[in-house]
């Protein structure tokens, strides 16, 4: 974190919920300040200059800074805390981001190598690629702007030179870092995409190697290098050096895309296809600190698993306001300092902080949740942009105790016969969808829970004398196609006329008299009858079978799995569960369950 400097005269004290408390640094477009909210939260908050306030213009570029943010999401943003962007002065306020840059640590402590330069390396190309995916190019990659915080490897300021490019009355320089530049740049042709794709491959050189690959003697003679002269390669190892030297052709149109540059470093076969938001998350994965795996180079065929998983969130436009993100201490220098020999290596800062869940390192470096869900349940999940009802309010309830992000929660629609399938290849993270654990193939998924006890059971009118199992003898039973329930009552002995239906239809049969009781899961019919307009309905309370539905997610997360118990059982205790009940299914006589069930064992 830089140091932070006093307030000076004419600094305001306040900016919306934030006392500013100290300056972190000043550029060309503004000031950073350090600012405190009165629950403590601090936050880096840059201020437009004054002198650019009255231009409509520089109002217009610092919005498209917060939307590029926003855009880059979820992967690549640091969290906006809050913007004003119509007021005397705009100001963005993004989360504070602690921790050295590349050029800080590799000066300190010397070059990378081995497993620590591979998972720069991909962290950063993750960045770059959805950075790119949002339609944005950075266009000043360099060590500076490659933050080492405790959560790993961050790419800050992606957008800012474009937007100071873009007015001439900031600046009418070639924009970007002399060493760092692509030839395209320095020759004043069209710069977008492949000048990130050179970039990058400049900064793993120097990542390597300690030094920039076309020198940082004189500005003159490092242009001329990088226009004429070849990088020296020879200290990058074999599965980086070809990489590198594509990424460093002098052709823009002949380096390779972010997309296929990811998809390389990550030994999955390279086609035209973009990058799914799959590749990115295991992007995500590769590029966090794995202290079991011994030193190596780069392998490219083959795939990884990361014990430790989560690890890079990848900062751009709104978080690099932080004055370190512009590459300037306070006062406008870009000249890095040194810490005292005390401060621990960054493998060790980022490898304390994991939580030894892949699941939660994953949800802390991307801010998301993807659940899988069975739609076309009322009361319990209906709908799908997104779902409403009891088990995704459940989910929502999860995923805000898992610390996802606002707007990070999505739901993944899965069939009743692929929701296992879901979770074991990663298509979610979990399955929130009355899957009983006890019917479910453990092989496949792990359990927490079960977040609700549900029963087979019967649905009737509500002033139908049908209290008892042997109430329904000889009465009218509406079955929906492979239900079991049927046969579990004529299994008590008693005898009833079948009628069929898919469960709205026998919902509808009981609510209009041609059906005496429809049967399943009690959750299940009881959300549908609640649909019923103008009848009331009960659940009887026979309780044929005990359902014992389960979160499912993917085995080897012990971590995760306790996690998850944690806040099941703060669901119970501060009665957001009966409240749900209530909420969802209260139209209908329902003795539903209330005490916390016996939790799985993780």
């Amino acid at each position: 974190m830089p140091e932070i400097r006093p307030l000076r005269p004419g600094d305001p004290p306040r900016l919306g919920k934030y006392s500013l408390t100290g300056r972190l640094g000043e550029g060309g477009q503004g000031v950073v300040y350090l600012g405190e909210s009165e629950g403590g939260e601090r936050a880096a908050i840059k201020l437009l200059h004054v002198r650019f306030t009255e231009e409509v213009h520089a109002r217009a570029r610092f919005a498209r800074e917060l939307a590029a943010a926003r855009r880059v999401a979820p992967f690549c943003t640091a969290r906006v805390l809050d913007a004003d962007l119509d007021g005397e002065t705009p100001y963005i306020a993004s989360e504070l981001i602690e921790g050295p840059s590349l050029r800080r640590v590799v000066e300190r402590d010397g070059p990378l190598s081995g497993e620590a330069l591979e998972r720069l390396a991909i962290g950063t190309a993750t960045a770059l690629t959805a950075i790119h995916h949002a339609g944005i190019a950075h266009r000043d990659f360099k060590p500076d702007n490659v933050m080492l915080a405790m959560d790993g490897p961050r790419v800050v300021d992606f957008g800012i030179a474009k937007i100071i490019d873009e007015s001439g009355t900031i600046t009418t320089r070639a924009v970007g870092t002399p060493a760092y530049m692509a030839p395209e740049q320095i020759a004043g042709e069209r710069v977008g995409f492949p000048a990130d794709v050179f970039a990058w491959g400049s900064t793993i050189v120097f990542t390597a190697t300690g030094k920039a690959p076309f020198g940082s003697d004189t500005i003159v003679a490092t242009l001329n290098r990088v226009i004429n002269h070849e990088a020296d390669l020879s200290a990058l190892p074999d599965g980086l050096r070809e990489l590198v030297a594509a990424c460093l052709n002098k052709d823009q149109k002949l380096r390779p895309t972010s997309d296929v540059l990811l998809k390389r470093l990550l030994g999955h076969p390279v086609d035209e296809a973009e990058a799914s938001e799959e590749v990115l998350a295991e992007g995500v994965q590769a590029a966090t600190v794995d202290l079991t795996r011994p030193e190596g180079p780069v392998r490219r065929t083959r795939r990884r698993r990361v014990a430790i998983a989560g690890g890079i969130a990848v900062l751009g436009g709104v978080g690099a306001f932080l004055a370190v993100q512009f590459g300037f201490p306070p006062g406008g220098r870009a000249e890095p300092t040194r810490p005292p020999s005390s401060t621990p290596s960054v493998a060790a800062e980022v490898t304390k902080v994991s939580t030894g869940s892949p699941l939660l390192d994953r949800i802390k470096a991307t801010g998301r949740l993807r659940v899988g869900y069975r739609g076309g349940l009322p009361g319990i999940s209906l709908g799908d942009d997104p779902p409403r009802g009891f088990e995704a309010d459940v989910a929502a309830y999860l995923a805000k105790a898992l610390s996802v992000r606002a707007g990070g929660l999505e739901f993944v629609p899965v069939g009743y016969a692929a929701r296992e399938e879901a979770v074991e290849k990663g298509k979610v993270d979990l399955v929130i969808s009355n899957l009983s654990i006890d019917d479910a193939d453990r092989s496949r998924v792990a359990f927490a829970g079960p977040y609700y006890v549900a029963h087979r059971d019967v649905l009737v009118l509500a002033d139908a004398k049908i209290d008892k199992l042997k109430d329904l003898q000889g009465k009218r039973i509406c079955l929906s196609p492979g239900q079991t329930t049927g046969t579990m009552i004529r299994g008590r002995g008693v005898g009833f006329v079948p009628t069929k239906g898919d469960p709205a239809q026998c919902a509808s049969q009981v609510g209009d008299g041609s059906a005496d009781a429809m049967v399943g899961d009690d959750l299940l019919i009881a959300g549908f009858g609640a649909r019923l307009r103008g009848v009331k309905v009960k659940i009887v309370g026979v309780r044929l079978t005990s359902e014992r539905y389960g979160v499912a997610l993917r085995t080897g997360d012990p971590v995760a799995c306790r996690k998850i118990n944690e806040v099941i059982t703060s669901m119970y205790a501060d009665g957001t569960l009966a409240h749900l009940l209530e909420s969802h299914l209260g139209r209908v006589d329902f003795r539903f369950e209330t005490a916390l069930p016996r939790l799985e064992t993780c």
